[in-house]
């Protein structure tokens, strides 16, 4: 049975070319693409995009050794786009959990063995989007899923990760680039899958929104489970002790100019705190 070191996780909709572009990096750029798998979620109403994939990526991917699987899902939209990537964890067997995208484009070579060459528990993260300090195409740890049931229990799963990362410092930047070909930061793509992406933020005051109270809590419930489990592995956890003591500002490092130099976070006002 091969090994599997790293699961890709991609809901995709209305994509045809540019999904296989996708796909095809990954598989092109990787040095061990036999060691990967490509857990990919499809509509049952999405025929085109289903078909194109079967008929024009699926050889191709076959082609060069990788492996993947693609689940049918009732249509569920890019609000619940958390619950797609959650169903795909629940088949991954990877040890790395890699949330990827159909409009990114992997531009370095060896990317898998970047990813693995990682000890311990870690977020991942690849500077791209014009270097947000979020890690926009997060990669985690299987441990992650098998803790919680989920990878985020709200649809801006980069969002959720990102901010229970950096609430315990473990953040870990890794030397491979990505293009992400979004249409407002490339101006390509500009398709009614961009166009059709409701996001839930921008009102904390309403119970669905990212920065809701409770949600706000259960980050910070999040990142308390990960640091108990951190301390049976014997690393340091002072960070969130101190942000929990009120010693430590828990978005220091994602709002410095290392992590945000385009100052994409740090301009904005102020949002988050301890609930």
């Amino acid at each position: 049975m091969l090994k599997t070191d790293i699961s890709v996780l991609l809901p995709t909709r209305g994509r045809t070319d540019i999904l296989g572009r996708s796909l095809l990096s990954l598989a092109d750029r990787a040095h061990d693409i036999s060691r990967v798998e490509m857990l990919l979620a499809f509509d049952h109403d999405d025929t085109e995009s289903i078909d194109y994939f079967n008929n024009n990526i699926a050889p191709n991917l076959t082609d060069r050794g990788a492996r993947f699987t693609c689940l049918g899902f009732e249509r569920l939209g890019y609000i619940r786009l958390n619950e797609y990537l959650n169903s795909l964890a629940s088949y991954a067997q990877g040890h790395w959990l890699f949330f990827w995208g159909d409009d990114a484009v992997m531009e370095s070579d060896d990317w898998d063995l970047r990813i693995t060459e990682v000890d311990g528990f870690r977020v991942l993260r690849m500077p791209t989007h014009n270097c947000h300090p979020y890690a926009i195409f997060p990669i985690v740890p299987r441990k992650w899923y098998e803790m919680f049931g989920y990878l985020s229990p709200h649809q801006l799963t980069d969002s959720w990760i990102s901010q229970v990362g950096y609430l315990i410092d473990r953040i870990h930047n890794i030397d491979v680039q990505v293009t992400h070909d979004r249409f407002d930061i490339t101006g390509n793509n500009n398709d009614e899958t961009f166009q059709n992406r409701p996001m839930l933020e921008g009102r904390p005051d309403h119970p669905k929104d990212f920065n809701y109270v409770t949600f706000r809590k259960q980050r910070f419930d999040d990142a308390g489970r990960i640091v108990d489990y951190l301390r049976t592995q014997g690393e340091d956890v002072s960070w969130f002790e101190n942000v929990l003591a009120s010693k430590q500002d828990p978005w220091a490092k994602m709002c410095s100019r290392e992590y945000d130099p385009n100052r994409q976070i740090a301009r904005q006002e102020p949002r988050w705190h301890q609930p």
